[in-house]
């Protein structure tokens, strides 16, 4: 996708402004489905209700397969959160893009690795504080030296790692998916009829293979988000 990405400085800071609107975009959309997935509850839930339900005990089982749910249900709104977020953030890109002037405003805010990375960051900043909070300074950071002392490089090192890696696959994945698409829709559909008519069925697969990954990658984020906090509270770690 070439395309510019619309920026604007303020306070000699540049802001992606495409990025700042699908980050509002998605924040808004998530908000309204819970909001409207919650409204009316009932002891026995029926219609949009079993939906909630059937999320929030999704999230439950990722925690309690990594952690204890005394330590871990703290986690739960957290881990709601995130894969609602993901979810809907990687389908924005899907339907369609919106370009404006060569400039590209309308995509999924997943597939900028500057928002990846800044989830994965925050993920992992939060099981430091976490772990500092529930374990206390001594017994966090004595994790870091044991069994043996000389690993302390290597597990300082995995820490960057593992940031690194949740952010940017996530990123690959809706990226990668969003320049196909893209290939599809403005590449071989433009060239002639034939093309036009074999881009179609092509696109409509890669979509519902899209949605398919787009949804794999919320849950990966949203498990292994679970998976880092359990190492970091867990005293069974």
């Amino acid at each position: 996708m070439h395309h510019e990405a619309p920026t604007k400085v303020f306070l000699g800071l540049t802001f992606n402004l495409s990025n700042v609107l699908m980050i509002i975009v998605s924040s808004l959309i998530v908000f309204l489905i819970a909001f409207f997935l919650t409204r009316n509850l009932q002891m026995k839930p029926t219609g949009r209700q079993n939906l909630m339900e059937w999320i929030m005990d999704f999230v439950r089982n990722i925690i309690k397969n990594n952690m204890d749910w005394k330590d871990g249900g703290r986690f739960h709104v957290l881990g709601i959160t995130l894969l609602m977020y993901i979810f809907i953030s990687n389908m924005l890109g899907l339907p369609f893009a919106i370009t404006v002037d060569h400039q590209l405003w309308w995509k999924s805010p997943t597939a900028d690795p500057g928002i990846t990375l800044t989830l994965a960051i925050m993920v992992v900043g939060l099981t430091h504080y976490y772990g500092v909070k529930m374990r206390g300074t001594k017994g966090y950071f004595r994790e870091f030296v044991q069994p043996v002392g000389f690993l302390l490089p290597l597990k300082i090192v995995e820490e960057f790692s593992n940031t690194l890696t949740l952010g940017l696959r996530l990123y690959g994945n809706i990226f990668a998916g969003e320049v196909l698409l893209d290939l599809l829709v403005n590449g071989l559909a433009k060239t002639n009829l034939i093309g036009t008519i074999a881009a179609f069925p092509l696109t409509m697969v890669w979509q519902g293979f899209s949605i398919f990954i787009g949804s794999i990658q919320a849950f990966i984020f949203t498990l292994l988000t679970m998976v880092y906090m359990a190492h970091k509270v867990s005293q069974d770690h």
